[in-house]
C-alpha cells in the first residue's frame, strides 16, 4: 500500500487578516491560523510568506499555529518586495520562491492559500499555480457566520488542472475547433499543410498581438485569411478598431508615406488639407499591409518605428502621433533574398516575421478544390438572392478538370473565384450543367495560355504524346485528353493498379461497403485502347 502523501500548505501572511494580539485574537477568524484548526485537515508542513515589516505577526503566527496543531512544521519566508500592489515586484518575488523551493510531488502535495495577502499578491499566485511552478491546488478559506472562535471556518480546494475536468476539455476543444472553422470560414479544407498552419493560427490569434507575416503566391488567399484572424480577435475583444486593408504595391512616390502616416496641410505641393493616413485609421484595429514587400525604404524605417513604439511622424509634422495597431503582413517575394539584394530593411524583416506562414496554391490544395467551389457557390447564391445549383454530371466534370494537370491555376484562388461566378452568372434559372461547363472549361485554357502558359494535357511533352500518334491526339476532345492524363499520370507514380484505384477513388471508395477500384481503373483505359503495363512500359 502507498504511503499517503504529506500536505504542504504556502500562504502569504495577511498582515490585517492574520494579526491580533492578547487572548481576545483566539475569538477572532484568523485563516492561516483557523486552517490548522479544522478537524478533518492534517497539515504537516506550513510555508508562510510575509514581508520584513510583518516579522512580528508572522512569528506570533507560527507560535498559534504550533499551539493549535504541535504536528505541524512552521516554516517562515521573508519576501523581498517594496510595494505589495506593484505586480511586476509581488510576481518576481513569488516566482523566485517557486524556483528555489525543493518540490517534491512524488512524497507530498500542496496547497497554495489565496485568502491573505494583497489581491495582486492572489493574483500572482493564480497565476503561478496555473503555470505549474507552483504544482499544487488552490485553497481558499472562508470565515464562519460567527467569529466567537467556536468554529475556524469552510475551506474549499480548486484544481487548476482543467485536463482533469472532462466537460471543460471538452467545452475548450470546441471552442478551438470554432475558432479554426471560423478561420476557414466555415469551409471543410483537407488539406493537411494548410489545416495545420490553420490550427495554430487560432491559438496565435487569441494569444499574442505581434505582428504575422504571410507568405505566397497572389490570390493564394492571404487577404481573406487576414480578415478572418480580425474578425476572430474582435470577437475576442482584443481588438475595438477598424480592419484597415491597403496593398502596398499601389503606394508610390511621396504619395506612399502620406498615406500610410498622413500629412499635415501644406507639406508638399497639392496637400491642401490634414490627412490622417491610415495607421491611424487601424487604431486598435488591424492594419493589413499587402505586398509589403514593395515600400520604398523611407517608408519601411518609418514602418518599423511606428510597429515599436507606436508612435509616428505624420508627413511634414514636427509633432508624433500615435496609433495602435497590430499588424499582419502579406507578401508574395521573399523578403531575405530581398534584405541581401538591399531592397527591404533586415531590422524591419526581424520585427514582423517571429510568426511566418506560407499559404499553399491552389495547384497545392487540389483536395480542396471541391468544399471551395461549394462555398463560392453558396456566397453567390447569397449575394444574388437565387440558389444556384450545380448538377451532379457537371460538378464531376468540373472538379476533374480543376484537379488535373491541365488546370494550371495561375491565380489561385481569384482564378476559381472568377469561374465560378462566371458559370453562376450564367446558369440558365440557376442550373449550372455539363454544356456551361464545358465551355468555362475551355474559356480557363485559352486564358492561361493566353498569359503564356500551356494545359499539360496539351504540352509537346505530355506523357499522352508516348502512347498516341498526333493524329490520334487531335482526334481526341480536349476533355478526354485532361482526364486521361491524370488518369494516365497516377498510374504512372503507383506501384499497382490497386494504388491507382485508390488515388483515384479515394472520396467514393470510402462510402462504399465494398469497392474494386483497379477494376474501374482497368476498365476506363480499356475504353482507349491501353493496360497499365503498357503506360509504365512506354515511359520507361
Amino acid at each position: 500500500m502507498d504511503k499517503p502523501k504529506k500536505r504542504v500548505m504556502i500562504g502569504i501572511l495577511g498582515s490585517q487578516l492574520d494579526a491580533g494580539r492578547g487572548a481576545k485574537r483566539w475569538e477572532k477568524w484568523r485563516p492561516t491560523v483557523a486552517m490548522h484548526q479544522q478537524n478533518d485537515v492534517i497539515i504537516d508542513r506550513t510555508e508562510i510568506l510575509h514581508a520584513a515589516s510583518h516579522q512580528q505577526i508572522a512569528a506570533l503566527v507560527r507560535e498559534d499555529i504550533i499551539s493549535s496543531s504541535p504536528t505541524t512544521d512552521v516554516r517562515l519566508h521573508e519576501m523581498q518586495v517594496k510595494d505589495p500592489w506593484d505586480l511586476g515586484q509581488v510576481y518576481a518575488a513569488l516566482f523566485d520562491f517557486a524556483q528555489r523551493y525543493p518540490f517534491d510531488t512524488e512524497r507530498e502535495e500542496y496547497w497554495i492559500h489565496i485568502t491573505t495577502g494583497t489581491h495582486v499578491a492572489q493574483i500572482c499566485l493564480f497565476l503561478l499555480t496555473e503555470a505549474r511552478y507552483l504544482p499544487g491546488v488552490l485553497l481558499q478559506t472562508s470565515p464562519p457566520r460567527r467569529q466567537d472562535g467556536s468554529s475556524p471556518g469552510h475551506y474549499g480546494l480548486i484544481d487548476l488542472d482543467l485536463s482533469r475536468y472532462d466537460q471543460v476539455a471538452v467545452r475548450h476543444q470546441s471552442e478551438l475547433q470554432e475558432q479554426r472553422s471560423q478561420l476557414k470560414a466555415g469551409i471543410p479544407t483537407r488539406n493537411t499543410a494548410f489545416n495545420r498552419m490553420v490550427d495554430e493560427l487560432s491559438l496565435i490569434a487569441v494569444r499574442s498581438s505581434a505582428p504575422v507575416l504571410l507568405m505566397g503566391p497572389t490570390g493564394a488567399g492571404k487577404s481573406f485569411l487576414a480578415q478572418r484572424l480580425y474578425e476572430l480577435k474582435k470577437q475576442r475583444h482584443q481588438l475595438s478598431g477598424a480592419f484597415v486593408e491597403v496593398n502596398c504595391a499601389t503606394l508610390h512616390g511621396d504619395g506612399a508615406a502620406s498615406a500610410l502616416f498622413g500629412h499635415v496641410r501644406g507639406a508638399y505641393t497639392g496637400a491642401a488639407q490634414d490627412r490622417a493616413g491610415l495607421l491611424r485609421s487601424a487604431h486598435r484595429g488591424l492594419l493589413f499591409l499587402d505586398e509589403i514587400g514593395e515600400l520604398g525604404l523611407d517608408e519601411q524605417a518609418m514602418l518599423l518605428k511606428a510597429i515599436e513604439e507606436k508612435r509616428f511622424y505624420p508627413v511634414g509634422s514636427d509633432t508624433e502621433v500615435q496609433s495602435d495597431f497590430q499588424l499582419i503582413a502579406g507578401t508574395n517575394r521573399n523578403l531575405a533574398q530581398d534584405v541581401r539584394a538591399g531592397r527591404f530593411r533586415e531590422d524591419l524583416l526581424a520585427r514582423i516575421k517571429l510568426w511566418t506562414y506560407t499559404l499553399p496554391g491552389l495547384s497545392e490544395r487540389r483536395e480542396d478544390l471541391a468544399p471551395n467551389l461549394d462555398y463560392l457557390l453558396e456566397q453567390f447564391s447569397a449575394q444574388q438572392g437565387q440558389r444556384i445549383h450545380m448538377n451532379k454530371e457537371a460538378r464531376d466534370i468540373y472538379l476533374r478538370f480543376a484537379a488535373s494537370p491541365a488546370a494550371l491555376w495561375s491565380g489561385n484562388f481569384r482564378d476559381l473565384s472568377a469561374s465560378v461566378t462566371r458559370m453562376a452568372t450564367l446558369a440558365n434559372q440557376g442550373r449550372i450543367d455539363t454544356p456551361l461547363v464545358q465551355h468555362e472549361i475551355q474559356r480557363l485554357q485559352r486564358d492561361w495560355q493566353a498569359l503564356g502558359a500551356e494545359p499539360a494535357a496539351l504540352q509537346t511533352d505530355s506523357v499522352l504524346s508516348k502512347l498516341f500518334s498526333e493524329q490520334q491526339l487531335a482526334d481526341m476532345d480536349l476533355f478526354d485528353q485532361t482526364q486521361l492524363e491524370t488518369v494516365v499520370s497516377v498510374c504512372l507514380k503507383s506501384a499497382s493498379l490497386s494504388e491507382a484505384g485508390r488515388t483515384l477513388f479515394a472520396a467514393s471508395r470510402a462510402r462504399k461497403a465494398q469497392s474494386n477500384d483497379a477494376d474501374r481503373v482497368r476498365k476506363y483505359l480499356m475504353k482507349f485502347g491501353l493496360q497499365f503495363e503498357q503506360i509504365r512500359a512506354a515511359v520507361q
